[in-house]
This record gives structure tokens, C-alpha cells and sequence, in this order.
């Protein structure tokens, strides 16, 4: 009786193991962007939000996939989702206003860089330099 529970619980282990192993998909959707294999990466990053709908890090890869792949659209919408999981993720809410400067959306740009230079610990100076460049566009 102690045997067969033991190799239960064993075999119970093992799987569990293999289980978790298999679904670590936003390291090795980190892994795959590092090495600049795009396509690869974004489909870990899309697996791991199935398993994890609300992990922010894999729609900031992916917006940057989506950037560095000219696809605007797709960037915003991760972006939009990262702001919207974390309101104070300066990356992504840099990244949005520069792309909103980018789509000539001044007064939307001007408006979250001044919202992030109130929150900024990482992202202040490159901020205050993008708030220089929407004003200098503004008065234009």
C-alpha cells in the first residue's frame, strides 16, 4: 500500500515537473527576442498569455516585436493592454507617446509624457527630451 502511493505521488512529481518546465514561455520567448528570432519569440510570448492573460511583459515583447516589424497597429494594441495591466509602466507608456508623436498626435503625446514625468524613475530624462520635442512640433 505505502509503495503504490509512493510511486503516485512519484509520478505525480515527475509530471508536475515536466509540466511546469514546458510552460515557462515568456523565458523562452525572452531567449528567442535576445537572438533576434522574432517569430519564434512572438509565438512564445503568445503562448505564455494564453496560460498568463494578464502578464504585462509579454505584451511589452510583443508591442516591440510589432515595432521593430513596422506593424503600428499591433504595437498600440499591446501597449494599450500593458498601460491598461499596469498604468505605471514607463516603457510602455513611453513608447506609446512617441508613437503617438509619430502619428502627429501631439496633444495625446504631450499628455501621457507629462502623466509619466509625474511617476518616472527610469524613463525621466529620455521624457523630458520628448516633451521638448512635441512642444517644438506644437508651436510649428
Amino acid at each position: 500500500m505505502i509503495m503504490k502511493l509512493l510511486k503516485i505521488i512519484f509520478i505525480f512529481f515527475i509530471l508536475n515537473n515536466n509540466l511546469l518546465a514546458n510552460t515557462d514561455y515568456f523565458n523562452q520567448g525572452l531567449i528567442l527576442y535576445k537572438k533576434n528570432d522574432l517569430e519564434k519569440a512572438k509565438f512564445k510570448f503568445e503562448q505564455d498569455l494564453v496560460l498568463n492573460p494578464k502578464n504585462e511583459k509579454s505584451y511589452l515583447y510583443l508591442s516591440k516585436i510589432f515595432n521593430t516589424q513596422n506593424k503600428k497597429k499591433l504595437e498600440e494594441q499591446n501597449l494599450n493592454t500593458v498601460i491598461l495591466l499596469d498604468p505605471k509602466n514607463e516603457e510602455a507608456v513611453f513608447s506609446l507617446a512617441k508613437l503617438k508623436l509619430e502619428k502627429s498626435d501631439y496633444i495625446e503625446s504631450k499628455k501621457m509624457i507629462e502623466n509619466l514625468l509625474k511617476f518616472c524613475k527610469n524613463y525621466c530624462q529620455k521624457s523630458s527630451e520628448l516633451k521638448t520635442q512635441i512642444e517644438k512640433s506644437l508651436k510649428k
